[in-house]
């Protein structure tokens, strides 16, 4: 599930407008493992120096400029990836005085692994997940990268592998409608508030509007600069600290 979360979920999540990057939290990372054997190293005169330069060398991509055919133009490209057990295995390492080559499987034996973990990610307490963190660009608007985000893991969800389902596990769109309706609450309270005072002490309907509308509008003039100026107000002013635009976790079914 690791696999499906950095090299497919990653990559179409990070397509959308204001995602400035996708974390991944959990599982197991897939790597290719090269356990060496001295003893065959030795046999085979082939120092460790020898094989991470041969697999670095083999491990490779470059270009070729360009090729002309008449109106027509065309990439030229060496792809030179390692793709399978076998392509490490048949890395040549040196030639024998016999001229037959010495390749990364007769001095070593390559298998697949994880790397080396250091947590792991559960949820609910039923077991292991691999999940993902939706990094905001700052200064971009939260509401509308979330709904786009909801959008695309549906979509996505369409070409999960049988047994594997998307759960979320933080929306801060919830924090940012609960900050919405406080401050409105707030407002409305203070609203009342100034109203009442403002008739009580001074029994003057004229001189307590002033004081009742200085309040709506001094903070619509305020957002109206903000936008003018490109500026977002920052929600952990209004209800809590900045954290993360959503969070979600793959769990087999």
């Amino acid at each position: 599930m690791r696999s499906l979360q950095d090299w497919f979920l990653r990559y179409e999540l990070k397509t959308l407008p204001n995602v400035a990057e996708v974390a991944p939290i959990g599982g197991m990372v897939k790597q290719y493992q090269v356990v060496l054997d001295p003893v065959r190293m030795a046999n085979r005169k082939v120092t460790q120096q020898q094989v991470t330069q041969a697999i670095d060398a083999a491990n490779r991509e470059t270009g070729g400029s360009v090729l002309e055919m008449g109106e027509s133009e065309f990439m030229v490209r060496a792809s030179g990836y390692l793709e399978s057990l076998n392509d490490f295995r048949d890395i040549p390492l040196r030639l024998e005085s016999s001229g037959v080559p010495v390749t990364l499987g007769d001095v070593a034996h390559v298998q697949l692994g994880p790397e080396m973990r250091r947590g792991i990610a559960e949820l609910n307490g039923e077991g292991e997940v691999v999940g993902g963190v939706v990094i905001l660009r700052s200064g971009k608007n939260a509401r509308e990268t979330i709904t786009a985000v909801k959008d695309k893991l549906q979509e996505l969800k369409k070409s999960l592998p049988d047994g594997v389902e998307i759960v979320t596990t933080y929306d801060r769109s919830t924090l940012i409608d609960s900050a919405v309706k406080n401050l409105s609450y707030k407002l409305l309270e203070e609203f009342i508030i100034v109203a009442l005072v403002c008739l009580i002490f001074l029994w003057h309907f004229r001189s307590s509007l002033v004081a009742i509308v200085s309040l709506p509008v001094g903070i619509l003039i305020a957002f109206i600069i903000m936008q003018r100026q490109g500026s977002t107000p920052i929600l952990c002013r209004w209800a809590g600290s900045p954290s993360p635009s959503a969070r979600w976790s793959m769990r087999l079914s």
